[in-house]
């Protein structure tokens, strides 16, 4: 076990190539550094579908994390499509350096900053990226300003036409921020669809939802998705369409003034 300001690195007892990250105790990202393929989390292999299914498989696509931990999914990426360009942005320091001091270095075409996400979206050129993947979290909340319509555009303006956005949330009964976080990506893309866990969209349990955004209609990959979900050893359901029409209904899109984000700017 290695430990840094709150941040552990543990071992898997049942897997000995598996390494947890932690934060206060809390487990941020797992990562087996024998076989980048193998994904503990299930949300984690819901991302990993999508990104599975955005490409011609083993086609290299430019993909920004905002998020970095353990760098699981660009890991995942670069054993998966080997030549990928990949940005990825993490705020904390001392996640980086224990990652880059007590992990395997991530696979070729992998770069790491030290930057705020929303920070990093906005000085981004615009469509850069085939795939954008956000798991961006602070003391388990989604910061404000990176949950906002106006994040979102930006989001928006640095993918490439085809490109997907993927979004982590994690949530509980029943739902509030999930719907709002739907409704306001859908404020800005043509496309969007939600994956969990059949007992979160039935209001059973705390958990992860993975939403995806695309700038037109028909790009997200909902039917391939849906039978990937289904077959997880944690089966999922993908929303679309007119379900998620009804699950969304009546929720509004967060604004930086509704989230209490000060415009132009991203908190410290």
């Amino acid at each position: 076990m290695h430990s840094v300001d709150g941040l552990e690195l543990v071992g898997d007892p049942g897997r000995p190539s598996g390494r947890t990250l932690l934060a206060d105790g809390v487990a941020q990202s797992y990562v087996d550094v024998a076989d980048p393929r193998h994904l503990h989390f299930e949300y984690v292999r819901r991302m990993a579908a999508l990104v599975d299914l955005a490409a011609p498989p083993g086609a290299p696509v430019d993909a920004l994390h905002l998020g970095g931990g353990a760098l699981t999914l660009p890991r995942y990426v670069g054993a998966t499509r080997p030549g990928s360009a990949q940005l990825v942005v993490e705020r904390d320091a001392d996640v980086v350096d224990l990652v880059r001091r007590e992990l395997p270095p991530p696979p070729p075409g992998v770069r790491v900053e030290v930057a705020d996400a929303r920070d990093a979206v906005t000085a981004a050129p615009p469509a850069g990226y085939d795939l954008v993947l956000a798991d961006v979290y602070r003391a388990a909340r989604m910061p404000g300003h990176v949950a906002s319509v106006e994040f979102a555009a930006e989001v928006a303006r640095v993918l490439r036409p085809d490109g997907i956005a993927l979004v982590n949330v994690t949530d509980l009964p029943p739902l509030v921020f999930t719907r709002a976080r739907v409704a306001t990506l859908r404020a800005m893309f043509a496309e969007v669809c939600l994956v969990a866990d059949r007992r979160m969209l039935r209001g059973r349990r705390y958990g992860n939802v993975v939403l995806a955004a695309a700038h037109r209609a028909g790009r997200l990959p909902v039917g391939r998705l849906a039978a990937r979900a289904a077959r997880d050893p944690v089966p999922g359901q993908v929303l679309h369409g007119a379900a998620l029409d009804a699950f969304v209904a009546g929720a509004r899109p967060g604004t930086d003034a509704s989230l209490g984000v000060a415009r132009g700017t991203a908190p410290s």
